[in-house]
């Protein structure tokens, strides 16, 4: 990261690329481009390749399929979202208009998915005790400048779920210790909160909403549904 690089807080990247259809997802943007085949895909590939130029290596990642394209853009540096990002963002969905195509957090065009991330959560009442076997058995490692005894481990390809310790204070024998986190985009919370209630569970906790809620399945099986909101003061 150059001197000049800012590390932007997690509002001011969501209002950076909100409009030109990136969303901020746990210290990434993330959009994605409808495509018509596997080749218009690599296409796109290449323009947002090209926009990015110089700073493509360190801070551009993407995932090309038949049906669309996910782009990834973060600071490779520090693991975060800074000032480089958000301006790559805007060249990137402006070149992408000038070919036809658009970036847009639903992952179909029939906008019935949008985009999301991931975690695996682990309740340990010794985390620097239980945090070597997840590390070792995933084969996972640590964010730049994060090897703490308590810090979330990552997929070194950043393909698979994010894997964070949640502190216990008791032993809870009573219910699961392991939940995911869903990670949405801040516009998708809403509704995919509702298809859950809709699908049988339940929200069982809202109070620190918008950052996270709580929904259980019909046995009590818990996940949560989580933003970037109100995890920072503005």
């Amino acid at each position: 990261m150059s001197e000049t690089e800012r590390v932007l807080r997690m509002r001011e990247a969501s209002d950076a690329v909100e409009a030109i259809g990136w969303r901020y997802l746990l210290g990434e943007l993330r959009t994605t481009v409808a495509v018509d085949s596997l080749a218009q895909g690599i296409e796109a590939t290449n323009t947002a390749l090209a926009a990015c130029a110089t700073d493509a290596d360190d801070h551009l990642r993407f995932d090309v399929r038949p049906s669309h394209v996910v782009l990834v853009l973060q600071s490779a540096a520090k693991a975060k979202v800074t000032d480089v990002d958000t301006a790559l963002a805007a060249r990137v969905s402006e070149a992408l208009a000038a070919t036809g195509l658009t970036t847009d957090p639903a992952i179909d065009k029939a906008d019935t998915h949008s985009l999301q991330l991931v975690e695996i959560a682990v309740d340990a009442l010794d985390i620097p005790l239980v945090r070597p076997f997840w590390k070792a058995v995933f084969g996972y490692v640590t964010e730049p400048d994060k090897d703490g005894p308590t810090d979330a481990l990552v997929d070194p390809l950043r393909q698979a779920p994010a894997i964070w310790f949640q502190q216990m204070d008791a032993p809870r024998p009573q219910r699961n210790r392991i939940h995911f986190d869903v990670c949405v985009p801040h516009d998708e919370a809403q509704r995919r909160i509702a298809a859950g209630v809709a699908a049988g569970g339940r929200v069982i906790y809202d109070t620190e909403a918008p950052a996270f809620w709580v929904l259980a399945d019909p046995e009590g099986n818990e996940v949560c549904i989580t933003t970037w909101q109100g995890r920072q003061p503005d």
